[in-house]
C-alpha cells in the first residue's frame, strides 16, 4: 500500500495520484478489455431496448475492479473497509455472472444473494460502529436497539442494490445519479468530519464511474450491466451508513428510488394480486421516454437536475 510508505506531509500530492490513477487506468482499462465482454442481446420489453443489442456489457467488472485495486493502493486498510471492499467485489461478481449467463438469473436467486450480502454489510458495519441514529435534517438523535438497526441496515442495502440496478436503463443514467448521490455524502461527511479516509474512497468510486461514463455518454458504446450497477448501489448503503445518518438515503438517492424503486413496489404488488400503476410504466424511465417523449439526453440531464436540486436542500439542512 502506497500510503504506509509516504510521509504525512506528501499525502495530498498522493491523494491526487490516486484520483488520477483511477480515472485514467479505468479509461485505458476499459479501452482494452471491453471487446472480451458478453455482449447484450437487447432487452424485449424495454423502449429502445433493441438499441443496445450487441454492446459489451457487463463493463462494472472492470471499473469497479479498478476501484478496488486503487482504494488498496491509496487508501489506508482497516479490516472494516477491506470487508466492505470484499462485499463489493462479491456484489460485483454476482452480477456479472448474470450478465455472462445465456438465460438471465432469477429474480428469487438475486434477491437471496442480495439479501446474504445486505447482511454481511450490516454485521460488519455493526461491529465496528454504534447503533446511535441521528435524523440529520431535523437535529435529533436516539440509540437505536441492536436488532432493529440491523433489519432496517439489511433493508437499506438491499433496497439500494436493486433500485440503483433497476435504473440502469438509459446511457449514463445510473452512473450520472450514482455520482450525484456520493458526492452528497462526501459533502455530507465533511461538513459532520466523518472519516476522511473513507470520504476518499467516495472519490474514488467517482472518479471511476466518470472514466466508465466517458464511454457510456449517449450514445454509448458500452454498458455497465449488473456488475456496475448492483455494486454502486451497496456502495451507496455502506456510504450512508457510515455517515450515521441511515435516514439520509431518502432525499440523496430520491431519484434512483423512485426511477427503480416503484417498479420494485409495483412487481412486488402484482404478485399478490394487487394492482396498481396500471398506466405508469416501469422503470419511470421507460415512462418519461415512451409517454412524454423525452430523449435518452433529456432523461438523463432532468434526472441528473432534479437530483441535484434534492442534495442542495439536503446540505443546506444539515449546515
Amino acid at each position: 500500500m502506497l500510503y504506509s510508505v509516504i510521509s504525512e506531509g506528501q499525502t495530498s500530492w498522493l491523494a491526487l495520484g490516486g484520483i488520477l490513477f483511477a480515472f485514467v487506468a479505468t479509461v485505458a482499462a476499459l479501452a482494452k478489455l471491453s471487446p472480451y465482454l458478453p455482449k447484450d442481446a437487447g432487452r424485449e420489453f424495454a423502449h429502445d431496448g433493441n438499441l443496445s443489442a450487441g454492446k459489451p456489457r457487463g463493463a462494472g467488472i472492470i471499473f469497479v475492479l479498478v476501484f478496488v485495486v486503487t482504494s488498496m493502493l491509496f487508501v489506508p486498510m482497516d479490516r472494516e473497509t477491506s470487508v466492505y471492499l470484499i462485499l463489493v467485489v462479491i456484489c460485483m461478481f454476482t452480477g456479472f455472472l448474470d450478465d455472462a449467463s445465456r438465460m438471465p438469473w432469477g429474480q428469487f436467486r438475486k434477491g437471496f444473494l442480495d439479501l446474504c450480502v445486505a447482511a454481511l454489510t450490516a454485521w460488519n458495519f455493526m461491529k465496528f460502529n454504534s447503533t446511535d441514529v441521528e435524523l440529520a435534517l431535523f437535529h435529533v438523535g436516539f440509540s437505536m436497539p441492536g436488532w432493529l438497526f440491523a433489519v432496517l441496515a439489511v433493508i437499506l442495502v438491499w433496497v439500494s442494490v436493486n433500485v440503483t440496478n433497476c435504473a440502469d436503463g438509459v446511457d449514463g443514467l445510473s452512473g450520472t445519479l450514482t455520482i450525484i448521490t456520493i458526492m452528497t455524502v462526501y459533502v455530507v461527511d465533511r461538513m459532520l468530519n466523518v472519516s476522511q479516509d473513507f470520504s476518499y474512497l467516495i472519490l474514488l468510486l467517482a472518479v471511476c464511474i466518470l472514466g466508465y461514463l466517458w464511454y457510456n455518454a449517449t450514445p454509448s458504446r458500452l454498458m455497465m450491466g449488473d456488475a456496475g450497477s448492483r455494486a454502486m448501489g451497496l456502495f451507496i448503503s455502506i456510504a450512508i451508513l457510515k455517515t450515521g445518518r441511515p435516514f439520509l438515503y431518502i432525499p440523496v438517492a430520491l431519484v434512483l428510488i423512485l426511477d427503480g424503486g416503484l417498479g420494485l413496489v409495483k412487481l412486488s404488488l402484482l404478485r399478490v394480486k394487487i394492482r396498481v400503476l396500471k398506466k405508469v410504466r416501469t422503470p419511470l424511465h421507460d415512462h418519461v421516454r415512451k409517454v412524454w417523449g423525452w430523449s435518452n439526453t433529456q432523461t438523463v440531464f432532468r434526472y441528473a437536475i432534479i437530483q441535484i436540486i434534492v442534495a442542495v436542500a439536503v446540505v443546506y439542512g444539515i449546515r
